[in-house]
């Protein structure tokens, strides 16, 4: 077993080595990326990836926390955060409601928020009940629908300063992290550089404190569309398209099961 992240060592990451995120939805990918990976994120892209939907907001607490535990138990040695869920965090007293269910019920680490600085209230009121959170700033999934699809964040001077200014004040609400998702990455790179806590970035460049991916876009596994920022590791699906054929052709002409595979 690997010797577990802790908030202190994330912190202590700025500056010295980039972080290592992946997400996770079960137990069995969990234990394969345990040995590799810094941080495993319960992400609700799973909502997309492996429920069908076509965006991430139908997923709900109790769904969450069902694959936060099946990660937790795959993988007991990572660093685990879980994605607070679309409309489970909208005030203070609902968000610290939720954010205790999902501590109470799993053994993840952290939780996972959407949102400016508008957020930051919520934020201070988790962290200053013993929850410890992740900020997610730049393109965010949740929004998607009010904001009319995915836009890429830091286009211009006023956004690059309001992403800033959403950094800093999730800073100063406690967040010990922060994802940067779909940023110029110029913009990620000062973004970065003027705070003090580690900014993990999807789509931001390669000047931020460490990179995370969707694990089923990076294998290859998920074929619908793949994200410019997105570079395949694998060709997951081909490979899986092709074993269940060898398998298939193999059970239709009796190869399988050979006496090697038989009692």
């Amino acid at each position: 077993m690997t010797k577990k992240m802790t908030i202190t060592k994330i912190l202590n990451s700025k500056g010295e080595r980039p972080l290592v995120m992946l997400t996770a939805y079960d137990a069995l990918f969990a234990k394969l990326f345990e040995q590799s990976v810094d941080i495993l994120l319960v992400g609700d892209s799973l909502n997309m990836s492996f429920a069908g939907q076509e965006d991430t907001l139908s997923a709900t607490l109790n769904q969450m926390i069902y694959h936060a535990n099946a990660v937790c138990k795959g993988a007991p040695s990572s660093f685990v955060i879980c994605d607070m869920p679309f409309g489970t965090y909208n005030s203070k007293k609902q968000a610290l409601q939720n954010a205790t269910k999902i501590f109470q019920n799993t053994k993840v680490d952290a939780v996972k928020l959407e949102g400016d600085a508008s957020k930051a209230g919520i934020v201070k009121h988790l962290t200053s009940h013993g929850i410890a959170v992740c900020g997610h700033i730049g393109l965010l999934p949740q929004s998607v629908r009010s904001e009319g699809g995915y836009k890429v964040k830091g286009k211009d001077e006023k956004s690059a300063l309001s992403l800033m200014e959403d950094a800093r004040e999730l800073q100063n609400a406690g967040a010990f992290c922060i994802v940067i998702e779909g940023v110029k990455a110029d913009v990620a790179t000062k973004v970065a550089q003027d705070i003090d806590i580690p900014i993990v970035g999807i789509g931001a460049g390669c000047g931020v404190d460490g990179q995370v991916l969707v694990y089923s876009d990076m294998l290859g596994l998920f074929e619908e569309f793949t994200p410019k920022f997105v570079k395949k590791y694998l060709n997951g699906a081909e490979l899986i398209k092709d074993a269940v054929r060898q398998y298939a052709e193999e059970v239709a002409s009796g190869i399988f099961p050979s006496q090697e595979y038989s009692y």
